[in-house]
């Protein structure tokens, strides 16, 4: 798309007194940067990054404005005034590189994390959490009381702080949403039953949050679409709901996103989602508001899915998170017509909510710098004092990264790569189905490279004479790595190799994914990862025709995908293909034509026909030239596979930081 293709997206807008420089929105997510509840130099940068590449407003991750509120081990300290000159620090980070700065404040309600909380969760009527297994605390009428008190204390902190104003997280069937919900909010008092008694709690934390902070501040509503669960507010409620706050003037935007509690996975929708999820939800409301602006989240990755949702009328404003934590130049980039600049985002959810889902502070696969951009200087790069020569070995996630990199610092680079394509074995990944972003990922690269003229030389492989004979400053080697041959499970250690090796018919997810070999009709997939690389290849087996059956020592299929709520949707998907499971169990003997599962529940012992043994299991390190090179005293840096098998997130992490320090 051209400039010109983005008039709506790079049109300004009017928000309560302040003007947007466009229509992206850096929206709300846990970061979980905060330090025994502060705001620290990381989060400030983390932010300042987003604001210096273009977004208009940036909605600062939730702050739980009550003890029972509590969520993740970096929230923000919720009763306590210390926060303000932290505060403050992220506040002009924001506002002083042209953005305006917005807090989320939330309260779960029953969706409490007693590990991190140590206190009741508080809902209207006592209902059941969906974050775990626990029950919660029906409020009364003073904890009522207390909780809006809670709010409107954490917007005067806003306030105070320099902040431009709030978001109130009604989403997801937070206690916001439980109090309009029917199904969460049993209450008979006035604070349930009619919508006039549902919608008291929100209207009463909006009212009183103008009261203290003024008519310039702006307050801004969170809500959420969750059309497949029955006992979720619909459109047309939520729409009911939202026009009465729009018709008192309370709220001046609403941000439209999807899932919830009762259906995590599609809140951080991964690739296996369509986009654009919260769009139809927004533009629902689009129909009923007549003051407030209606955002538009979930899934909008790209300038053109946002220009596309601002064409159609759909929504005021976009909310692209995931595309910004991958790049946080998008905006700017976009504007100046440099759309094939922008490093787009993989969907994967690997290192965004997979690392909070763990509760570290987040990261991104792609973008190595999300969460470092204090220590590295943001995601731009200072030019090398001394130009040198580098030489990378290995067109991997790694080598790339590190090419990438050195070549942006003004260094004189060649990338060497033994195949005839660039990605290595993370473009096989690519090939599986709907993950077609990691091959426009190193397309990207490709591009990359070419602008900065790194010399890219394939079908060229390097021995320790080649190395030297190039007499480079720098060497970098990203050899990658090979899948074993053995059928070694580490499930059945004490065996270190498959009984009936010989036998044939046994092939790495590699040779599958290349189509080196034809697998038959009937094919097993031994999958020790849970992760993408054996379930991704029985989806592409499955579609592709063949009977697949996944054996897993795990407990469920899938099982490494759980944080980054990928797992569930794939299992149905897979299922839905006619793929069988056989989980906690091990392969003890092939003979060509037949597997024995044993599971590991009851030692029963299971025959299943198979024409094909595919094995996905952890690879080892291709690291025959940093031997070589070892041993005649050359110096070298090793990185991704080549110095230990790994996902790809950690290949580029170490390419990045190789390129940087050269």
């Amino acid at each position: 798309m051209t400039r010109r293709a983005y008039s709506r997206l790079f049109s300004p807008v009017a928000l309560r007194g302040h003007s947007l420089r466009n229509r992206i929105v850096f929206g709300a997510h846990t970061t979980n940067m905060a330090v025994q509840g502060l705001p620290t130099e990381r989060l400030a940068a983390y932010y300042a990054e987003r604001a210096i590449g273009g977004a208009a407003m940036v909605v600062v991750e939730p702050m739980p404005v009550h003890p029972a509120a509590v969520l993740t081990r970096g929230n923000f300290r919720h009763s306590d005034d210390a926060v303000v000159p932290h505060f403050r620090q992220v506040t002009e980070a924001i506002k002083s590189n042209g953005a305006v700065a917005i807090q989320q404040l939330y309260h779960i309600g029953s969706h409490g994390d007693q590990d991190n909380a140590f206190h009741a969760a508080w809902s209207p009527s006592g209902m059941p959490s969906y974050h775990d297994s626990d029950g919660s605390h029906a409020m009364n009428e003073a904890e009522i009381e207390q909780t809006i008190t809670g709010f409107v204390e954490a917007a005067r902190r806003c306030h105070q702080a320099g902040f431009d104003g709030v978001e109130v997280w009604a989403a997801y069937h937070g206690l916001v949403d439980q109090f309009w919900t029917p199904w969460s909010n049993r209450r008979d008092d006035k604070w349930g039953g009619s919508l006039e008694n549902r919608t008291r709690f929100s209207r009463e934390i909006v009212t009183r949050i103008r009261a203290i902070c003024g008519d310039d501040f702006i307050i801004g509503m969170a809500v959420n679409d969750e059309p497949d669960v029955e006992i979720a507010l619909q459109r047309e409620s939520i729409s009911e709901i939202i026009e009465r706050h729009d018709r008192e003037q309370m709220i001046d935007y609403v941000t439209c996103g999807s899932g919830s509690y009762f259906d995590f996975y599609k809140l951080m929708p991964t690739f296996l989602y369509p986009e654009k999820l919260g769009v139809d939800l927004a533009g629902t409301l689009k129909g009923v508001v007549r003051h407030a602006l209606v955002t538009a989240e979930s899934h909008i990755r790209t300038p053109d899915n946002a220009e596309t949702v601002l064409g159609e009328g759909q929504a005021d404003l976009v909310s692209i998170v995931r595309g910004q934590i991958a790049d946080p130049h998008l905006a700017n980039k976009a504007r100046d017509g440099r759309t094939d600049d922008i490093r787009g985002c993989l969907s994967c959810n690997q290192m965004c909510w997979g690392r909070r889902s763990r509760d570290y502070w987040i990261s991104c696969v792609v973008n190595p710098s999300t969460g470092r951009e204090s220590e590295w200087g943001g995601d731009r790069f200072m030019p090398a004092e001394i130009r040198k020569s580098v030489l990378v070995v290995g067109g991997g996630p790694a080598g790339l990264e590190a090419a990438r990199v050195a070549g942006e610092r003004g260094h004189k680079v060649v990338l060497t790569e033994a195949s005839s394509h660039l990605g290595g074995a993370y473009r096989l990944a690519g090939l599986q189905p709907r993950r077609a972003q990691v091959t426009d990922l190193i397309d990207w690269y490709e591009r990359q490279l070419g602008k900065l003229g790194v010399e890219v030389r394939l079908n060229t492989y390097m021995e320790a004479d080649d190395v030297i004979a190039e007499q480079a400053d720098e060497t970098i080697l990203a050899t990658g790595s090979l899948p074993p041959e053995t059928g070694f499970q580490k499930a059945i250690p004490q065996r270190a190799e498959l009984d009936g090796l010989a036998h044939g018919n046994v092939h790495s997810t590699e040779e599958i994914m290349a189509r080196q070999v034809r697998p038959g009709k009937r094919v097993i997939v031994l999958d020790e990862g849970g992760n993408w690389k054996g379930c991704g290849t029985a989806w592409k087996l499955a579609e592709d025709g063949h009977q697949v059956t996944i054996v897993t020592p795990d407990p469920l299929v899938g099982k490494e995908l759980q944080r980054t709520a990928a797992d569930f949707p794939l299992r149905r998907t897979l299922a839905g293909l006619g793929v069988k499971f056989m989980v906690e169990s091990a392969i003890i003997r092939w003979n060509g034509t037949t597997a024995t599962i044993r599971s590991f529940i009851d030692d029963k012992e299971t025959d299943i026909e198979a024409e094909t043994l595919v094995f996905a299991t952890a690879n080892h390190a291709e690291n025959t030239l940093a031997l070589e090179l070892s041993e005649r005293g050359v110096q070298y840096r090793e990185i991704g596979d080549g110095a230990a098998p790994r996902q790809a997130a950690y290949a580029i992490f170490e390419g990045r930081k190789a390129g940087i320090e050269v």
